[in-house]
């Protein structure tokens, strides 16, 4: 009887040590690579742990990184088969080798596909013919400036837009300046106007200067080289009127160096600036809001303003950023449904409440989305960016989403630089920039 019930204990203890490696290989890691704007990695991180509730085999780490050191963190990773199995991109185009296509794994693929308009599926896409479902946006932006009101009442200049509905990039830097200069002391120094370190910040100025960079056929469709990419134009008087506008508010000295000129090979903001109270005018984009919000507040009263205007229109840059699913990954179907939980209506229009983000999802759209903010100038912000949407350009969408358009975005950023600083002129500037983009279409 002794060796029955030894036995039996025996047993048991022997298959309770085999099930311990079996339950240590159910367990999953599933890596995010992750920037922020704002509140959007502490909320993401709260409806990832919802999910780990649900899902205990299921851990998922959340990498977040600088927004600067984005690319050259994830790019090199992901060349060489070490990347993460999601990341948040906002150069979604620069990753198209290497996504995950999830339909085969997905719960209702034609469903997902239909939750969002079809020029941001094409955008993830590699070309015409691939049926592919990549991932999704987390976030609907575009690109505008921002105002400290309450520096233009302090100076007692009027606020351009309240005048009239069109208002010049002249002429909201004349009344910017006027502010500064104003309000400018020995221990604190006012400027007047910045924009961020990018190239893509440079598009939409440009573009309502008239400057051209794609080229269209007599149909209004953007002429292709033989790589299935979009042939582009650097110089033209827009672009020219744009860089040396940029290039004078430096040499005015009414913009922080620092932006341009101290940030290095990557990019860079004025955020900091306008935060501080600093900076009367800031050109960056709506993901600002959310940052906003929490940084200043109402410390002093801030708001979105329309675009300046010019002979191209009043235009923006549409964009957001997207989390995206990489090929690599050992558990293609347990990123397909975390994808699947994050992207859901619920989950998504929570998101969108709390990070004060819009996105371009049509459910989205069609319900609408209560963010949670009883501030009046974030509100107002978010509401100046949604009146900005129709009034974007169709050259703006084609750059945005043509596959080698980062190239112009570096190369401007990168050649202004060097003619901020006197390195390089103007003409040699966009000749070399043009250089830059010819060189990655034909590779």
């Amino acid at each position: 009887m002794r060796q029955k019930v030894f036995f039996t204990l025996m047993m048991v203890v022997v298959l309770s040590l085999l099930a311990i490696p079996l339950t240590a290989q159910d367990a999953i890691e599933l890596r995010i690579t992750w920037y922020n704007d704002g509140n959007e990695g502490e909320v993401l991180r709260d409806l990832l742990d919802r999910y780990q509730a649900d899902n205990p085999n299921i851990t998922v780490v959340v990498d977040t990184i600088p927004y600067a050191d984005l690319d050259t963190t994830l790019q090199p990773q992901v060349e060489t088969g070490n990347g993460p199995d999601m990341a948040r991109v906002t150069d979604v185009a620069r990753y198209k080798p290497y996504y995950l296509d999830m339909r085969p794994y997905m719960t209702d693929a034609d469903a997902w596909e239909a939750n969002w308009p079809s020029a941001i599926i094409n955008w993830m896409q590699k070309d015409a013919d691939d049926t592919g479902l990549y991932g999704f946006m987390t976030n609907a932006t575009v690109t505008g400036p921002f105002i400290n009101r309450t520096l233009f009442e302090q100076a007692g200049v009027a606020v351009p837009s309240d005048e009239k509905a069109e208002v010049s990039w002249d002429e909201w830097v004349t009344a910017a300046k006027q502010v500064a200069e104003a309000l400018s002391t020995p221990d604190n120094k006012i400027y007047a106007v910045s924009i961020d370190r990018s190239g893509h910040r440079v598009w939409g100025p440009a573009l309502s200067n008239g400057a051209t960079f794609a080229q269209f056929d007599e149909d209004g469709n953007p002429v292709m080289d033989d790589n299935g990419d979009v042939v582009y134009t650097v110089d033209s008087p827009g672009f020219r009127e744009t860089a040396q506008m940029i290039v004078d508010w430096h040499t005015e000295g009414i913009t922080p160096a620092e932006v341009w000129v101290g940030a290095g090979g990557s990019y860079a903001s004025g955020r900091d600036f306008f935060v501080n109270g600093q900076l009367v005018l800031f050109m960056s984009g709506s993901w600002q809001i959310g940052a906003f919000a929490t940084n200043i507040g109402d410390a002093f009263d801030w708001e979105a303003i329309p675009n300046p205007c010019g002979a191209g229109g009043c235009t923006g840059m549409p964009g957001g950023a997207a989390l995206m699913a990489f090929s690599e990954t050992e558990y293609p179907e347990e990123v397909t449904a975390l994808m699947e939980y994050l992207s859901s209506d619920e989950i998504l229009t929570e998101f969108a409440s709390r990070t004060l983000f819009p996105n371009y999802d049509v459910r989205l759209s069609e319900h609408g989305v209560d963010f949670q903010t009883d501030l009046p100038a974030a509100k107002s912000s978010l509401e100046t960016f949604a009146a900005e949407i129709p009034h974007i350009s169709a050259e703006a969408w084609v750059l945005q989403t043509a596959k080698n358009s980062f190239a112009l975005n570096t190369g401007i950023r990168e050649r202004l630089t060097q003619v901020i600083t006197g390195e390089l002129t103007l003409d040699d500037a966009i000749a070399r920039i043009q250089e830059e983009v010819d060189e990655a279409s034909a590779q």
